[in-house]
C-alpha cells in the first residue's frame, strides 16, 4: 500500500512527463490510497485542462469516474488535530499535510513530487523517481 498525492493519481489519466513513471507505480504497487482531500484537487486539475482546451467535458467525466473507481474504497478521513500539528511544524500547507497525515496514520510511504514535502518529511515521502527505481 502506498498514499500518493493528487498529481500521481493525474499523471495515469492525464498526458505528461510523469504518466509513464506513474503507471509503473500503479504496476509496482496498485493498492493506493489519499485522503477525499484527492477528489477536489483532481477535480481542481482537470478543470484547468478544460479550460485550456486540452479536454472535453466528455473526457473530464470519464476520465473522473476512472479515477473515481481507483480510488474507491481507499479514501480516508484525516483528523484536523494531525493535519495541524504537521502544518505547525512545517511550511507545507494544509492541503499537503492531509497526504503526510495518512501515511503516517497507514505506516505507508507517501508517493509524490512535491520537493517540499519529500523535504520536511523525508521519513515518510520519497519521490516517484525513487519509488519506482528497480
Amino acid at each position: 500500500m502506498i498514499v500518493v498525492d493528487t498529481n500521481i493519481i493525474s499523471y495515469v489519466y492525464l498526458a505528461s512527463p510523469y504518466a509513464q513513471q506513474a503507471e509503473q507505480a500503479l504496476c509496482k504497487d496498485a493498492h493506493w490510497v489519499a485522503p477525499y482531500l484527492w477528489r477536489s484537487e483532481f477535480r481542481n486539475v482537470l478543470a484547468q485542462y478544460l479550460r485550456h482546451n486540452r479536454l472535453s467535458l466528455t473526457d473530464a467525466q470519464q476520465i473522473m469516474d476512472a479515477a473515481l473507481h481507483l480510488m474507491q474504497g481507499r479514501e480516508y478521513n484525516i483528523a484536523s488535530t494531525h493535519i495541524l500539528k504537521l502544518v505547525a511544524q512545517s511550511p507545507c500547507s494544509a492541503y499537503d499535510c492531509e497526504f503526510v497525515a495518512l501515511a503516517q496514520d497507514l505506516n505507508a510511504p507517501l508517493v509524490t513530487l512535491d520537493k517540499q514535502i519529500i523535504r520536511q518529511f523525508p521519513e515518510i515521502a520519497l519521490s516517484l523517481e525513487t519509488f519506482t527505481e528497480p
